[in-house]
Parts: C-alpha cells; sequence; structure tokens
C-alpha cells in the first residue's frame, strides 16, 4: 500500500511537471509573437520620432513614445486575430504579471520625470547654470532600457529560453551603462565633431541606441522565441 502511495505520488509529480512543459512551450510561441511585435514598434517609433525631431527640431515629438503600447496592442490583436487564444496557465499568469508590472512602472517613472526634467530646467535658467540641469535631469532612456532588460531577462528564466536571458542581460544593462556613462557625449568629444552638429547627434542618438538595445532586447528573443516553436 505504501509502494503504491509512493508510485501514484511521483505519477501526479510527472504529470504536473509535464503540465507545466506543455504550457511553457505553448505560452512561448504566444509571448515571442508579442516581444516580436513590441520590439519592432518601438524601433518604428524611435525612427519616426528622430526624423521628426530633425525636421522641425521639435523635441515634443518625443511622446510619440507614449503610443507604443496602443500600438503593440492593437498590431497584436490583429496578427492574431485568428489564432487560439493561449490557454490561462500559471506560466503564462507569470508572463503577464512582469509585463503589467513594467507598463506601471515606466509610465509612472515617464509621467513623474517630465516635470521633474521642467523643474530642473527652470531651476537652471534662472539660475544661468545650465550644468545644474545636466547634472540633476532625469534622463529616461537608461532607466526604461534597464527596466525592459529586467523584464525580459524574467521572462526567460520562467521560459527556460537562454537566449531571452541573455538577450535581456545585454539588452538592458548594456543599454544602461551606455546612457549613464555617457558614451555618445565621449564618443562626440573624441571624435572631434563640429559644434553646429552636436544637436543633430543629441537627436539622433537617444532614439538610436532605443532602436538598437530595443532589437536586442525584445526583437531578437522575440524572434528566437518563435524560431524555436
Amino acid at each position: 500500500m505504501e509502494d503504491n502511495h509512493i508510485l501514484t505520488a511521483e505519477r501526479s509529480l510527472e504529470i504536473i511537471t509535464e503540465q507545466i512543459e506543455r504550457s511553457r512551450k505553448s505560452v512561448s510561441e504566444d509571448v515571442g509573437m508579442s516581444l516580436f511585435i513590441a520590439g519592432l514598434c518601438i524601433i518604428g517609433v524611435a525612427f519616426v520620432t528622430c526624423i521628426c525631431a530633425l525636421l522641425t527640431g521639435n523635441m515634443a515629438f518625443h511622446l510619440l513614445y507614449v503610443l507604443v503600447p496602443i500600438l503593440v496592442i492593437g498590431i497584436e490583436r490583429y496578427v492574431k486575430r485568428d489564432k487560439p487564444k493561449a490557454p490561462v496557465s500559471l506560466i503564462g499568469s507569470m508572463v503577464d504579471k512582469t509585463w503589467q508590472t513594467f507598463g506601471i512602472f515606466v509610465l509612472t517613472f515617464i509621467l513623474l520625470s517630465i516635470p521633474f526634467n521642467k523643474l530642473m530646467l527652470h531651476d537652471a535658467l534662472a539660475a544661468d547654470n545650465m550644468q545644474v540641469y545636466f547634472i540633476h535631469h532625469i534622463n529616461p532612456v537608461r532607466i526604461i532600457l534597464l527596466m525592459m532588460g529586467m523584464a525580459v531577462t524574467i521572462n526567460g528564466y520562467i521560459l527556460k529560453s537562454k537566449w531571452m536571458v541573455w538577450c535581456g542581460i545585454i539588452g538592458g544593462i548594456g543599454g544602461f551603462f551606455w546612457e549613464s556613462f555617457g558614451v555618445t557625449e565621449t564618443l562626440m568629444t573624441r571624435s572631434q565633431l563640429p559644434l553646429e552638429n552636436y544637436s543633430t547627434v543629441q537627436t539622433i542618438a537617444p532614439n538610436l541606441i532605443m532602436a538598437v538595445f530595443t532589437f536586442i532586447g525584445l526583437t531578437l528573443p522575440g524572434w528566437m522565441l518563435k524560431k524555436q516553436r
């Protein structure tokens, strides 16, 4: 009787493990498509923002990034309109909660950083010391890239995808340190770029960095997940 109980317990554990693995594979395809679409949308918005800002000289076009969630949801629903929904499961729920948390943190961070930066700019102009602004203003790009990398890495561990884990680490930490250490500014200084070209580079650089590290952190792992399937 005791042996039967042990066998039953072992079999139950095997069944649960098999169900988790099936759920993970099913969710992987859905997540891969979502990451791929999100990555392409961000890259597209980055290029549109860059072109509009260059043509008009108006940095307000960077607010176009707010449209990214709407684009992702709309395109994702259109692409998946004829496909069956991924089954509700623990794996799928964990992935969804990760991205919901990411979205809440990013949206809150952006909404708080805009008035803070305006306040810093106002104080710097009043004191006729722009150095104060450059030191204390919030750079949203590096923080968003870091949080994106964390979300992708966590999803990679949940889905047991090494590609996803490494892409998240490289995209998130790489983008964060690139912006934190002012790599763009350092390259501009060492290249002895003419002063009249600085504003152009400062407009292009953040959007280019966002596009490159988004490709590494979202588009590439999404494509790999789809390919694995």
